[in-house]
């Protein structure tokens, strides 16, 4: 995913850091690099707080500007980081990513939810940021996978559960309401 989001800060960074005159030419490229791995950074922050309902909300491309709380934490911590670590100014670093973090998340969904687009979906997405089957996750998620599509998991009907499958049931009742459907509460 960090590849797919460096070719987005790339793809949208001509106005907002190559075009800008408060950037320095020679840190174009670090201010591209440090843009996309800050957006993975903090799609990652949001994962991990277990309430997947920020980022369903930003895959189903939902108010995707700068008065959506999760666009604005991201936006946050893109400027912070781009202070902090190549001392562009606040003022630069807020305006560079105001103009780029709504495009590059704009595209990124797009492309994710785009049937045609196999170069990245929603489940690539979903595993990047919630760590996929690493060891922690992959005993719960086995069995979920083997016993879920008993209890009416498959959201989508293809014979397994996936991340797919969770972001449905994400939108018809949260984690409590997959977790309820499979123990039968």
């Amino acid at each position: 995913m960090l590849d797919q989001l460096e070719q987005l800060a790339k793809e949208f960074g001509a106005d907002a850091v190559i075009k800008n005159e408060a950037i320095p030419n020679e840190q174009n490229e670090a201010v591209l690099k440090e843009t996309s791995s800050s957006i993975f950074s903090s799609l990652q922050k949001i994962a991990a707080k277990g309430d997947l309902s920020e980022i369903v909300g930003l895959l189903q491309g939902k108010d995707i500007n700068e008065d959506n709380p999760a666009v604005q934490e991201i936006t946050n911590q893109v400027s912070n980081s781009l202070t902090e670590k190549l001392g562009l100014s606040s003022d630069t670093a807020h305006s560079t990513a105001t103009t780029m973090i709504p495009q590059i998340l704009n595209s990124l969904i797009t492309k994710a939810n785009d049937p045609k687009d196999k170069s990245f979906s929603v489940s690539d997405l979903l595993n990047s940021l919630t760590g996929g089957d690493s060891p922690e996750h992959a005993g719960i998620m086995e069995t979920i996978r083997t016993y879920g599509i008993h209890f009416g998991l498959d959201q989508n009907s293809d014979g397994k559960l996936d991340v797919d499958d969770a972001v449905e049931l994400t939108k018809k009742g949260g984690l409590s309401g997959m977790l309820g459907k499979l123990f039968g509460k």
